[in-house]
């Protein structure tokens, strides 16, 4: 069976929103994919101030944002399947929207982007609220993507992704395990943005800096890093709590992103030491996908690099496309699984009470 589908991920590091337009292959329970097109449209300076001040909103300007973010997704699609000349070839859109709010303690979590909106300017059948009923059920609602990894990617025993938060999925043999790991990407351009720049090109200007111990003592006695998984990030952990501390340094720009670069990776080294210390096979090498727009940053992957050396993980960097699409590429395939009524969740990954088959499906055309 094959399912032509659009996925859509807009990340928290607010770059722009990816688009792919991915053919899903399933036989006999086994998955392959083909990305056909896809393309990021950055944001606007608009639609980027209002996403990043929608925290902050009253109720009724936050369910306009709503509806304007998803007849917005609307027309970017329309756009997409017009540029790519994909006209009647698309089954279904796929849509994760952009995160807001996301307090799974409290038993809630927001992706703006209207499914309705978004079906209404495409009238094409479109997925969408995809955490949402992981999260009614106890759960993290996150990492969402480990069930599209599992599936399309299940050759690696370990999957980091480096967008605005890192996330690491583990594969033990047994089942998965996945959480967030630390604030990443979203930082890391907003200390280059001090700088003039949109975002550290290859990682040029932390290679240029000096680490500084006592603001990595500080950064590593964070309260996050000593809880447990299941466990999940706001955006406003990287926003309000790790910027302010890191720019409040006393140090140059370079200094700053060279200590948070640094922070970065022993973060996911420590992180990837916790898990293994538990599993039968911790001696064998084990092969690690990093996809992000993270993986792009070279400095960074020689510093992760360095200290996942210890613990025999080989790192891979897959072509540019999956680096930059794998997340759009899994919404897609999350929409799919929706539409198949099959589980689009780990409970193992995320603590909910069951595994669950999570999105809402809205039907663009009538009869």
């Amino acid at each position: 069976m094959t399912y032509k589908v659009i996925g859509l991920m807009s990340g928290s590091s607010l770059d722009g929103l990816d688009i792919a337009f991915v053919h899903f292959h399933e036989q006999r329970g086994q998955w392959d994919f083909e990305i056909r097109e896809a393309t990021c449209y950055p944001y606007e300076s608009s639609w980027q101030k209002r996403l990043q001040e929608a925290a902050a909103l009253g109720a009724r300007e936050y369910v306009q944002l709503h509806a304007d973010y998803g007849h917005y997704l609307g027309r970017s699609v329309n756009r997409f399947i017009e540029e790519k000349g994909i006209h009647l070839q698309v089954d279904m859109v796929a849509s994760h929207g952009h995160t807001v709010f996301h307090s799974p303690a409290q038993g809630f979590t927001s992706q703006v982007g209207d499914g309705a909106a978004l079906a209404a300017e495409t009238g094409l059948a479109v997925i969408s609220d995809l955490r949402n009923l992981d999260v009614a059920l106890g759960g993290q609602g996150a990492p969402i993507v480990p069930r599209g990894e599992a599936l399309l990617f299940g050759g690696y025993d370990l999957l980091l992704n480096l967008g605005g938060i890192a996330n690491l999925t583990y594969h033990n043999g047994n089942g998965y395990i996945a959480f967030d790991v630390c604030a990443a990407n979203r930082v890391l351009n907003m200390l280059a943005a001090i700088a003039g720049h949109p975002y550290d090109d290859k990682g040029q200007l932390a290679a240029s800096g000096q680490p500084d111990q006592a603001l990595l003592d500080e950064l590593a006695a964070l309260p996050y890093y000593r809880q447990v998984y299941p466990k999940s990030l706001d955006n406003g952990f990287g926003i309000s709590t790790v910027f302010p501390l890191v720019n409040g340094a006393a140090l140059s720009i370079e200094d700053k992103l060279r200590t948070y670069t640094e922070h970065i990776a022993v973060e996911i080294a420590g992180a990837v030491r916790s898990l293994l210390s538990a599993a039968a096979d911790e001696k064998k090498e084990l092969r690690m996908l990093i996809t992000g727009g993270g993986a792009l940053n070279d400095f960074l992957i020689d510093r992760i690099n360095a200290h996942l050396e210890p613990l025999s993980v080989k790192t891979e960097v897959p072509s540019q496309e999956i680096v930059q699409y794998k997340e759009a590429v899994i919404m897609g395939l999350l929409g799919v699984l929706r539409w198949r009524e099959e589980h689009t969740t780990f409970a193992t990954v995320t603590g909910a009470r069951r595994d669950s088959i999570g999105g809402v499906i809205w039907l663009g055309q009538g009869e």
